[in-house]
């Protein structure tokens, strides 16, 4: 570990000790990236960009590092992380993770929730770009198991895995917000392009979409693999979809709610899901689609607008550019 990475861990703790609020810890590398799990209940903000030209890849985070097993995740599901990471839109790329003998695997392992102490792990605004991630069962780019928040984040590469499987989270129990994958994802059962496992009532999907190939077994879908008592809701898949048993263009197993959200029968080759309405390329890209209640499966008007090519609307969650893309959200730009 870097001397720097330890003197701003004891910083933050002696600030925590005497009763003042510490400044977020920064990281401008991997090194720093790494120190969290020394801290799983710290305030953390993303300064730069990291990939593989950045200080520490090598040796924490690269097809060599750790014997080949590349990055080891952040927590475990016994001692999550329940501080709050801030990536401020940049983005973590060329992550190597080769764990598949093992369960909890991501860059984070596992955010958690603490009952008794309220403490919710917090694990925004972050990319993870271009990343190679193998596991066992509750897999995903960002977090293996996420009983926390997950808000404006996003993930591209490629995700691997045999159960609870997906491209920005393995399995989902809590909220998983405004965030998209395109990540490839392949796995055997619970595979889903976003998440392949939103579980029980306190995990809830909304405002977020996925682009990437499915591939799988049973229980596989675009977006979700199985929706169990959780909530999805505005949210939509486009994605190439295969199984063999609960296959479905956005959810391959549905004992929950979904609602107001979409797939496409052409990118996806799926003509049945679980849940959601299927439509065409064409319809997915009109805005009427999502602000219209007459259209099937819409029951109340997204939070959406049209803009034009090159512009962003912030003040809606969604924007499109009428007739010529998907939806994307505000913080993402298009052309």
């Amino acid at each position: 570990m870097k001397p720097t990475s330890i003197f701003l861990i004891a910083a933050a703790l002696i600030a925590a000790t005497v009763g003042c609020a510490p400044r977020p810890i920064e990281i401008r590398d991997w090194y720093d990236l790494h120190a969290i799990r020394n801290n799983l209940e710290g305030s953390y903000v993303l300064m730069n960009d990291l990939d593989s030209a950045t200080a520490g890849y090598i040796e924490l985070a690269s097809a060599t590092a750790n014997g080949g097993r590349g990055w080891e995740p952040i927590g475990t599901p016994d001692d999550g992380f329940t501080g709050r990471f801030n990536g401020q839109g940049y983005g973590i790329g060329d992550l190597f993770i080769n764990h598949p003998d093992e369960d909890y695997v991501g860059l984070f392992a596992h955010i958690s929730w603490e009952r008794h102490i309220e403490n919710v792990g917090i694990v925004e605004n972050v990319g993870l770009i271009n990343v190679e991630v193998t596991g066992s069962a509750e897999v995903g780019a960002l977090v293996g198991h996420n009983a926390g928040i997950v808000n404006n984040s996003h993930s591209s590469g490629s995700v691997t895995g045999d159960s609870r499987v997906g491209g920005l989270v393995g399995w989902n129990q809590a909220t998983l917000s405004n965030s998209y994958s395109n990540c490839s994802v392949t796995g055997d059962s619970r595979v889903g392009g976003l998440t392949g496992d939103n579980w029980y009532y306190r995990g809830t999907v909304s405002n977020s979409y996925s682009t990437g190939r499915v591939t799988g077994s049973t229980r596989v879908g675009g977006l979700v693999g199985i929706n169990y008592y959780g909530s999805v809701t505005r949210s939509y898949s486009t994605g190439n979809v295969t199984g063999s048993s609960q296959v479905g263009g956005l959810v391959g197993y549905n004992k929950g709610t979904m609602s107001n959200s979409f797939w496409d029968r052409i990118t996806s080759g799926m003509e049945q899901s679980d849940g959601g309405v299927g439509k065409t390329t064409a319809k997915m890209m009109d805005i009427a689609t999502f602000m219209d209640t007459e259209t099937e499966g819409l029951d109340e008007p997204w939070d959406i607008v049209a803009v034009a090519v090159g512009e962003t609307d912030h003040a809606y969650a969604w924007n499109i550019i009428d007739g010529q893309t998907y939806p994307f959200l505000n913080w993402q730009s298009a052309s």
